[in-house]
């Protein structure tokens, strides 16, 4: 079969049409955007509460809101692809991302730009899920390792794209409209990316799709609502009493959750999150190594954002550029990652999890010896080093999650990977973010940069040892 690039569905003998090129390239473009729109907004934080009169709690409303609705509905997301068509939900949830985004630009007010970014977050949690399931369904041999190893590399690029991005749309003021530029920008690649999906995209579903889980839904929605609201909006607003009942709430939640999933999948049925489904090694290995490592990597990208702009002073310009070389190393360590993978095994990742650690020293030193004014050449080591390590880290550890899932099961295993890594996500701008600004009053912004960056620095030694426990060979 030819691989090359071209606008009709490939079909394969036997199953389901083959992805092409061009289809593979229209679903990492839909894997792209909910991600660039998680940190987009970093850097236009200041300009947003400067516009529209807002505080910090309703800023961190803003981020927050949108990361929960994505994490909270991203498995029902892949459920519903599985059923009704992955094709079909990918193209609703891209429309309806393109035209939230329209109402985040022209939000009139704070509060209505936090409703709008919560639907935003629901609409990219029907998009995303049908990313993975359709390379799991259409795929296979070689050619699924490549498409798993660009879906790994796409994430990580950008997540850090999206702030530098970011900075440079706040920045440029085009037409004049300031911060509204990094939600308007995403219709347009909308219109061209819904063009793509309905030329290239073949559709397929599970063989077996089982009918919705609505008691697992709301339980699932409950748990993750019960910690990572009061995570992210206790600090800013004093820790008010519900925060501290939700907190509570959160273990009777997720034990009520698995118990009712257990029972549904001893009885045969298919759960929203089959417990079952955690027997295969490779998945379950995989997922404990997501939540250090994303948890690291969104609160050092949040804080050093905000650092970079509080106390160095540095426009949204040259905050977002202050991570170019993070952006560029992993580009091209992560197109090397395969053939990485392929020689040395999962060892790779061993090896980044290394890489990382002694980029972020590096960082670590450099702030320290040129804070207030650390300027690009200062940071570029570090920033180059932790790039390529978290290069060879987070394309592989999604290859090893997905490795063993069925093929009936991969929207659901694309669902239960994406919410935990946007629940990790999350939860560290909402930890590693919250002790940050903690520690400003007492400690200034560099020594409070300095022991956040150390705390991530620990989370990257428990990614490393985890990744000792991981199969050498990826199926």
């Amino acid at each position: 079969m030819t691989e090359t690039m071209t606008s009709r569905q490939v079909r394969s003998p036997v199953g389901p049409p083959a992805l092409s090129d061009l289809g593979l390239f229209t679903v990492l473009l839909g894997a792209a955007l909910p991600l660039i729109d998680f940190f987009i907004v970093n850097v236009a934080l200041p300009d947003i509460g400067r516009d529209l009169a807002a505080g910090e709690s309703v800023l961190e409303l803003v981020v927050a809101g949108y990361g929960v609705a994505y994490a909270v509905l991203l498995v029902l997301g892949g459920r519903l692809g599985d059923q009704f068509g992955r094709r079909r939900l990918f193209l609703a949830g891209m429309a309806a991302f393109g035209l939230t985004s329209l109402a985040c630009g022209l939000a009139p007010g704070a509060w209505s730009l936090v409703a709008a970014r919560i639907a935003q977050g629901a609409a990219a949690a029907a998009m995303l899920p049908q990313v993975l399931a359709t390379v799991q369904a259409t795929t296979t041999g070689p050619r699924r390792a490549r498409a798993m190893s660009l879906y790994g590399a796409t994430a990580g690029l950008s997540m850090v794209a999206g702030q530098i991005l970011g900075g440079l749309l706040v920045a440029a003021d085009v037409a004049g409209i300031g911060w509204r530029a990094v939600f308007l920008v995403n219709v347009p690649v909308v219109l061209a990316g819904l063009a793509l999906a309905v030329r290239a995209l073949p559709e397929t579903r599970s063989p077996r799709p089982e009918p919705l889980d609505g008691p697992g839904t709301a339980l699932l929605a409950v748990s993750l609502l019960t910690l990572l609201a009061p995570l992210t909006e206790g600090r800013a607003a004093g820790w008010p009493l519900w925060t501290w009942l939700s907190l509570a709430a959160f273990p009777f939640a997720a034990a009520g959750f698995y118990a009712v999933e257990r029972r549904a999948d001893r009885a045969g049925r298919t759960p929203l999150v089959p417990p079952s489904l955690f027997a295969v090694t490779s998945l379950r290995r995989g997922l404990v190594m997501i939540l250090p490592f994303s948890i690291g990597f969104s609160g050092f990208m949040f804080v050093v954002a905000v650092a970079l702009q509080r106390g160095a002073g540095l426009g949204p310009v040259a905050a977002g550029l202050a991570l170019a070389p993070l952006a560029v190393a992993f580009f091209f360590l992560s197109l090397a990652g395969p053939r990485l993978v392929a020689r040395f095994g999962t060892r790779v990742v061993t090896a980044g999890a290394v890489l990382q650690a002694v980029g972020i020293g590096l960082l670590v030193l450099a702030f320290w010896q040129t804070w207030p004014d650390p300027d690009f050449l200062a940071l570029l080591p570090g920033g180059a080093i932790a790039g390529a390590g978290q290069a060879l880290q987070l394309p592989v550890i999604f290859r090893i999650v997905m490795s063993e899932v069925p093929p009936e099961r991969a929207g659901v295993g694309s669902g239960v990977m994406n919410t935990t890594q946007q629940s990790a996500l999350a939860l560290g701008v909402a930890t590693l973010g919250s002790l940050f600004l903690s520690l400003v009053p007492s400690m200034g912004i560099r020594d409070a940069l300095v022991v956040t960056l150390l705390v991530q620095l620990a989370g990257i030694v428990v990614t490393g040892l985890l990744s000792l426990r991981l199969p050498r060979t990826i199926a």
